[in-house]
């Protein structure tokens, strides 16, 4: 099945390299990156399948089952400019021609010297080299990863900054899942393209990965009253478990008491697995809670009476994390 898919996925892809990407590069005299032009061709038809997805079936979804009315659409379109960025191909483009050079320089000679990483899909040998398991196993992998990837999100101050952005939309729709600083992407795609690359991911098990856990952030982060039962929560992240981590003054902090609510900490960290927060101590089960989405400070003054201001629109929300990384925001 996961060979069909994959074919049928590669012809969807020729087909829109040819027709469409492959003139497009030719008129604008950048045959020299045609090679680079059909990778981005693969992110491209991902992006165009999720962005369906999401109309189809999330967007109605939502629309069955709210938690909130919906009283901020400025707010959503700049979470649909960050989806576009992300999910068509240009953010993920702009990384590799940002970053090839530093994985060519680091990885390659490593390769040279015959060090092929740890390759997991020769674990068990005869097993692991079964197409799907091998995909599970890179799957549950990376998905640990980004466990801690999210914990140092919210641990470390410097990163929280930054972080803080994603956690800033009180207006939480499908859309919402993108709304991160650029550079916070950068810090975490590092990371997993670096992990993937030492555990032999091929590429094209890559996109599939990537398009699976954006699929179910996106259901995670939807305006949508939906828990997966008592069972089911701790086999996949659901709405209801993710909308309590971006709750304000339960998910991602140390205390809902104000006097040290300034401490970074949080429940379910998890990304696609509850596994990991189980596993942790980080987990919150409770069922039925759909609270106010937000981060305490843009609704509780300071002592001086402030409120702190996350911005309205994509750049001054990327100025603003800049200035709070500097300490001046």
């Amino acid at each position: 099945m996961l060979d069909a898919f994959t074919d049928e996925f590669a012809a969807m892809q020729g087909w829109l390299f040819e027709h469409a990407v492959e003139p497009a590069v030719f008129h604008l005299g950048l045959s020299g990156y045609l090679e680079d032009a059909f990778d981005a061709t693969g992110w491209l038809l991902v992006g165009l399948i999720q962005i369906a997805i999401l109309l189809a079936i999330i967007g109605p979804l939502q629309r069955w089952r709210p938690v909130d009315a919906v009283t901020d659409r400025a707010a959503i379109r700049t979470d649909i400019l960050y989806t576009l960025l992300h999910r068509l191909g240009l953010f993920p483009l702009a990384m590799f021609f940002a970053l090839q050079p530093f994985f060519d320089g680091v990885v390659g000679p490593m390769r040279t010297a015959g060090w092929s990483g740890w390759q997991l899909d020769a674990i068990l040998p005869g097993v692991t080299d079964i197409p799907w398991v091998s995909f599970l196993l890179y799957l549950v992998v990376l998905d640990f990863i980004d466990y801690w990837i999210h914990r140092g999100q919210h641990g470390l101050r410097w990163w929280w900054s930054l972080h803080a952005l994603h956690h800033s939309q009180r207006q939480m729709t499908m859309w919402s899942d993108n709304r991160n600083h650029l550079l916070d992407d950068a810090l975490r795609d590092c990371i997993i393209v670096v992990v993937a690359q030492l555990i032999g991911v091929a590429p094209g098990q890559f996109i599939a990965l990537v398009a699976i856990t954006q699929l179910s952030e996106s259901l995670q982060h939807a305006n949508l009253r939906l828990s997966f039962g008592a069972i089911g929560e701790r086999l996949w992240i659901s709405p209801r478990f993710h909308r309590l981590h971006h709750s304000v003054g339960i998910g991602h902090e140390s205390s809902s008491d104000p006097v040290v609510s300034q401490r970074l900490g949080g429940h379910n960290f998890g990304v696609l697995l509850p596994w990991w927060d189980v596993l942790f101590g980080t987990a919150n089960f409770e069922m039925d809670r759909y609270d106010p989405t937000g981060i305490r400070d843009q609704v509780e003054p300071d002592a001086q009476g402030r409120l702190r201001n996350y911005g309205s629109g994509f750049w001054a929300q990327q100025w603003l994390g800049l200035m709070r990384l500097a300490g001046r925001g």
